[in-house]
């Protein structure tokens, strides 16, 4: 999406800011002199502004026109408010170097430019484009979810990039541009403690970081050795132990046991007590890298229109796991198995719009392709022991040993439809809603390969350790869709259909840094490899093009 159309979201928004912004009556710098300066720069495609080329012209003609062409930033006031918002871009993993920072801190440092009118017309200008990219970034994102890759994308329909009329109340009624920010850009839970945690974890850094782990043997319980104390000393650093307790001593003791599965808990490793080879590795992460994961999952949530719903389903990919939230509240969560690298799964913003229990599983074209074909050429009777049903065009039922499996390689004129029960891959109930991608949330058969600590193994869907205790948290009707009542809709192996009204948002998101559901900083493995690519989106300025000569 080009910058231009990024930015003509927020259009309305920023032609509304004449009304808070408690403009001063007409004095020195609303003369015809400064408005044909402004009007002249934007209409003048080849005209520079500093030296510089604004991307987002049209869109500045148009919040210029709307105030006819009067200077906005007027009140000292209103500068100091820009500057402090932009200095505090780095609270949200931004760089306030693409806000025009410099120029702000310049125009204020003059001695006359708390004066109307000392501010020039490219000033006013870049200044006035500084804050329609800020609101911007904060509210979609920096990068935006389609620049970097593929397998990074979302239903852009589906994402509500419209500020409800609540909000542009409140934007209206704002008395300052924090506010109006605010406004536009509602942070839910997980953001904001991911902000908490962003600040606790740049006070680390700022006291040094944490010291590094020397590599040696495997350090169980009650093991004494000079390297314990470093690790006691890693994890105060971290606060996965009371920096009060005996920092110098060299016995691995119960209490360091307990703070060590801490750290695993949160570092998705398994929780055995002992200081191996990856719990090391681990330990010894820069401070600096955890601070990126944390930045790119306050981007990855303002790509999702964050996630500020009350009642809001979220699956973190990368965390293997699923959160439902009520009043804003996470009340439950679990376990989930995702996309192999190979199949991975996408990032979605969605509403359930309803529940299907005893499904039929209708298997898509690159499972088909890639597992079912092969599997039925080495074994013909497959289809009939599985319960998989060979449907052709006018969907009539097509005998099997009546193909020749043979002659497909890519692909087959048929459907291929397993039947409900206990082998169907659906297991007994998915949650449908729409997605370019045909992704959706289901039972499993296989339930112990929840057991595994990394759980990719899906092609692509997600695949719920409690789907029933989901499904009543969706419908939300305690006395109709009670658990002995889902389990008697399952027992009867009819296929039912459930809509939802109202539906529940849902939002899959991959969160290398996340919260888990006690409130504690988790950070996971970058399984896609998608991080470098985004950060290095993240990092690169934002730098006003030199106009053409």
């Amino acid at each position: 999406m080009s910058t231009i159309r990024q930015m003509s979201g927020l259009l309305i928004f920023f032609v509304m800011l004449a009304v808070p912004f408690g403009l001063p009556a007409a004095g020195p710098a609303d003369t015809p002199s400064i408005q044909k300066d402004i009007e002249q720069r934007l209409l003048e495609q080849d005209s520079g502004i500093h030296g510089s080329d604004i991307p987002t012209r049209p869109e500045l003609l148009e919040v210029y026109q709307a105030h006819e062409f009067s200077p906005f930033w007027t009140d000292p006031n209103r500068l100091k408010e820009l500057l402090e918002l932009v200095r505090h871009a780095v609270d949200h993993g931004l760089l306030p170097a693409d806000y025009n920072v410099s120029l702000l801190q310049q125009v204020l440092r003059e001695p006359m430019a708390g004066i109307p009118g000392q501010i020039d017309a490219g000033t006013d200008i870049l200044l006035t484009e500084s804050l329609l990219r800020y609101a911007e970034h904060r509210r979609f994102g920096k990068t935006q979810a389609s620049h970097p890759g593929p397998h990074i994308s979302i239903d852009i329909e589906s994402a509500q990039r419209r500020v409800p009329a609540a909000d542009m109340e409140t934007m209206l009624d704002s008395a300052s541009l924090a506010d109006f920010i605010q406004a536009i850009a509602p942070m839910g839970p997980v953001y904001r403690q991911l902000l908490a945690s962003l600040r606790r974890y740049r006070d680390i850094a700022d006291r040094g970081g944490w010291p590094t782990v020397p590599e040696g043997p495997a350090l169980r319980p009650g093991d004494d050795d000079a390297r314990v104390t470093i690790i006691r000393q890693r994890l105060a650093a971290s606060g996965h132990i009371d920096v009060n307790h005996d920092l110098d001593s060299t016995l691995f003791d119960p209490a360091l046991e307990e703070a060590v599965k801490a750290f695993q808990s949160r570092h998705q490793l398994e929780q055995d007590g002992i200081v191996g080879e990856q719990t090391t590795a681990a330990m010894n992460v820069p401070v600096e890298h955890r601070i990126d994961q944390l930045r790119l999952s306050l981007e990855r949530l303002r790509w999702v229109n964050q996630e500020a719903a009350d009642t809001l389903l979220m699956v973190n990919v990368a965390g293997f796991s699923a959160f439902f939230y009520r009043e804003g509240v996470p009340v439950w969560d679990t376990r989930v198995m995702v996309g192999r690298d190979y199949r991975q799964t996408p990032v979605i913003r969605s509403d359930i719009g309803y529940l299907e229990f005893n499904p039929f599983w209708t298997i898509p074209p690159i499972i088909l392709r890639h597992d079912t074909l092969p599997v039925i050429k080495r074994n013909p009777g497959y289809l009939a022991a599985n319960n998989i049903h060979v449907i052709d065009h006018k969907g009539e039922f097509v005998d099997p040993s009546s193909v020749d499996w043979k002659a497909y390689s890519t692909g087959i004129p048929f459907t291929l439809r397993q039947d409900p029960g206990p082998g169907n891959p659906l297991g007994a109930v998915k949650f449908v809603f729409p997605n370019r991608h045909s992704v959706f949330l289901h039972d499993t058969p296989h339930r112990e390969l929840f057991l595994n600590h990394v759980r990719d193994f899906s092609s692509g869907c997600i695949r719920v350790e409690d789907p029933l205790r989901l499904a009543e948290l969706v419908l939300n009707d305690p006395v109709k869709y009670n658990r002995p009542a889902l389990e008697s809709i399952v027992a009867s192996g009819e296929t039912r259909r459930v809509p939802l009204s109202p539906k529940v948002p849902i939002a899959i998101v991959y969160l290398t840094a996340g919260i888990s559901a006690d409130g504690q900083t988790h950070f996971y493995r970058d399984i896609y490899g998608r991080d470098r690519r985004v950060l290095d989106a993240l990092n690169e300025p934002v730098m006003l093009q030199t106009p053409r000569r």
